[in-house]
């Protein structure tokens, strides 16, 4: 993995003594350049821990102890102070085109090393658009989830058996998972944008089986690392 550190100086403490214990995945919308010069100008208020370019160049910007300013409004669980509880992992990539193999590596390698360092489970590595599903959609429908679900890095819901279509009851689901939702449709369109991207119509069978099975395995503050 190809490490530097260029520091940003958008970043400040971590409130009330949090440490992380999330990880939120980003895309930029920008080329990598850009990216970089906005995430390190003290007048833009923006940042993240690491900024990872498509030839695998990994960029430490804000150190890990400290607070960078990624996420925004939103929450997952309990944790609406998303900034005090998380490291912030932005990829370079326009939101549309595929993402490169080598910054999937280096993606892959540096979720390893900071998941080991906090001792974070692999159900708190999110995206942007989970923790904020009324306002973002990054990493978005090319980002292969189920590449790190399979290397140990996140979750991907196993086969369930099919549940008849009941909105109130994915609607709970899609809370106990983490999702910071209001009602039922937006539950449903953030959960599709990370397991069924793609899917589209009315709440349907596989969606049930899916949401109650991550909810069983991973309900996001009844688990055996929850405060």
């Amino acid at each position: 993995m190809n490490f530097q550190r260029h520091p940003s100086p958008n970043f400040g403490e971590r409130r009330g003594g949090a440490t992380p214990d999330l990880i939120v995945i980003h895309y930029t919308a920008m080329a990598h350049s850009a990216a970089l010069e906005r995430l390190c100008d003290a007048g833009c208020e923006v940042s993240a821990h690491y900024l990872i370019g498509p030839d695998g160049s990994v960029l430490c910007l804000v150190a890990e102890e400290h607070r960078a300013w990624h996420a925004g409004a939103g929450g997952w669980g309990r944790v609406v102070d998303i900034n005090s509880r998380s490291i912030g992992i932005e990829l370079s990539n326009d939101g549309v085109s595929p993402f490169a193999a080598a910054q999937m590596d280096a993606l892959e390698a540096l979720l390893a090393r900071i998941m080991a360092r906090w001792l974070i489970p692999p159900e708190r590595v999110i995206g942007h658009s989970d923790m904020a599903p009324l306002r973002k959609q990054d990493p978005g429908a090319r980002f292969d989830w189920r590449r790190l679900a399979c290397a140990g890095l996140s979750v991907w819901p196993q086969q369930g058996r099919p549940i008849a279509p009941d909105a109130a009851v994915f609607f709970r689901n899609a809370k106990r998972f983490g999702y910071h939702v209001e009602d039922a449709e937006m539950a449903l369109q953030a959960f599709r944008a990370r397991f069924r991207p793609g899917a589209s119509g009315a709440l349907d069978a596989v969606d049930m089986g899916a949401i109650a099975e991550l909810a069983q395995r991973f309900p996001v503050d009844l688990g055996p690392n929850s405060t």
